[in-house]
């Protein structure tokens, strides 16, 4: 399987926009955009000028998506300079990103099926010359679409897209290209910064007609030469596709309730889920460990500045929790024994950490959690109230939550 090829850089030094894994970095972007997240945002957010000129949008998604800032804070501190219906727009963005985190928590064969099907497709192209030929050129940016094979390049290189790209780049891919929607969500999870389980699956599957049964986005002309401000007249996209069909429907389920903190010591596992966990303890951990799973991302190869962020955001929660540190670990085989050494030696029999959402980390602890009850040791998974309000409105689709944004904001 070929990797996207090394192609002349997009920007240059002074043009690049740095995403640096520091909280201190991600709160001085909440700052630097703050001033533009009321009306600016609301009529500028869906023009996509191009990765030199991104002050239109904020910028906050990887930091957030490793939570190095939290959407609380982002939403408190937007509310402490524009009123709710001033900054609504840019605080939608935001819950926008917590409903599809709840609502996959509620439905998650969405991401067992997803799994599933995605090694089907991969096995699929060992065996199908054409559909291999047209996923290489996709993928290397060698399709006859120039906004298509920009956005390759750009994804590339900078590990960010405009959301209106990603919409548009998934539409091509499904409707035009006529690419298996799980090879370009699994494209995107291993080259987005801010690549999530939850948003990235369940926006790939809205794009197909999944998520909203029977309504499909498609891609126009139009639409993609206004909102490049003409940078892209793409002409030759697909016309009258239709959705994608999905049998049996998602299973729901009840969200389970939150874990507590132990009373006695424990030990502190950090994912790149939440890389604040440590704000949520009343007290210290005997040892804290690290556990990064960017590998357990995708089959494929993940691309190394995905992988170099989530560690830098790992080091980061680190050394906001401070203490002893155990070590760090990227398999579950490394990672449970780093936990079995860390309790015999703080005599502990309690693993605390945030409680990871349906996606490659929890898919990895799986086999950690059972090992360790194997062995005497208990995981702990604690949640944020914020989590608890959001997910509490998210069983159904984003107008529900939408209706209920003010009544939450109070309770936070």
């Amino acid at each position: 399987m070929s990797k996207v090829p090394t192609l002349p850089g997009l920007l240059n030094e002074q043009e690049r926009f740095r995403f640096t894994p520091t909280r201190e970095a991600g709160l001085k972007q909440m700052m630097s955009f703050l001033p533009r997240a009321g009306r600016q945002y609301a009529n500028r957010r869906n023009y996509d000028f191009g990765p030199e000129k991104r002050n239109n949008v904020s910028l906050l998604s990887p930091w957030i998506r490793h939570r190095l800032i939290t959407e609380e804070e982002i939403v408190k501190t937007t509310l402490s300079r524009f009123s709710l219906s001033t900054a609504e727009k840019f605080i939608q963005e935001v819950f926008w990103r917590s409903y599809f985190k709840g609502w996959l928590e509620q439905h998650p064969t969405v991401w067992d099926t997803y799994r599933t099907d995605l090694q089907a497709s991969l096995n699929e192209l060992d065996g199908n010359k054409d559909l291999f030929s047209r996923y290489e050129k996709a993928v290397g940016g060698y399709t006859d679409l120039e906004c298509f094979n920009f956005w390759v390049r750009e994804l590339a290189e900078t590990g960010y897209l405009h959301n209106h790209a990603r919409m548009w780049f998934a539409s091509i891919w499904i409707f035009t290209l006529q690419l298996p929607w799980t090879l370009g969500a699994d494209f995107f999870l291993r080259h987005l910064l801010d690549g999530d389980a939850a948003s990235n699956t369940l926006g790939w599957r809205w794009v197909a007609g999944l998520h909203t049964k029977g309504k499909i986005y498609l891609a126009r002309r139009d639409n993609i030469r206004k909102y490049t401000d003409n940078r892209f007249d793409p002409g030759n996209l697909s016309g009258q596709p239709s959705p994608i069909d999905e049998y049996p429907p998602p299973r729901y389920r009840t969200i389970p309730a939150p874990g507590q903190i132990p009373a006695d010591a424990f030990i502190l596992l950090v994912t790149d889920e939440d890389c604040l966990v440590s704000e949520l303890l009343p007290n210290k951990p005997s040892s804290t460990i690290g556990f990064l799973a960017t590998e357990h991302r995708s089959p494929l190869h993940v691309a190394e500045g995905v992988k170099q962020f989530a560690r830098g955001a790992i080091d980061e929660a680190l050394r906001l929790v401070g203490g002893k540190i155990a070590g760090t670990a990227s398999s579950s085989r490394g990672v449970t024994k780093l936990l079995f050494n860390a309790a015999k030696a703080d005599n502990v029999c309690h693993i605390v950490m945030a409680e990871p959402n349906y996606g490659p980390v929890k898919t990895a602890l799986a086999e950690v959690e059972n090992a360790l009850l194997q062995g005497g040791l208990r995981m702990h998974f604690i949640r944020r109230k914020y989590d608890n309000l959001v997910w509490s409105q998210t069983d159904r689709g984003f107008f529900k939550l939408k209706k209920k944004i003010p009544e939450l904001i109070s309770l936070l």
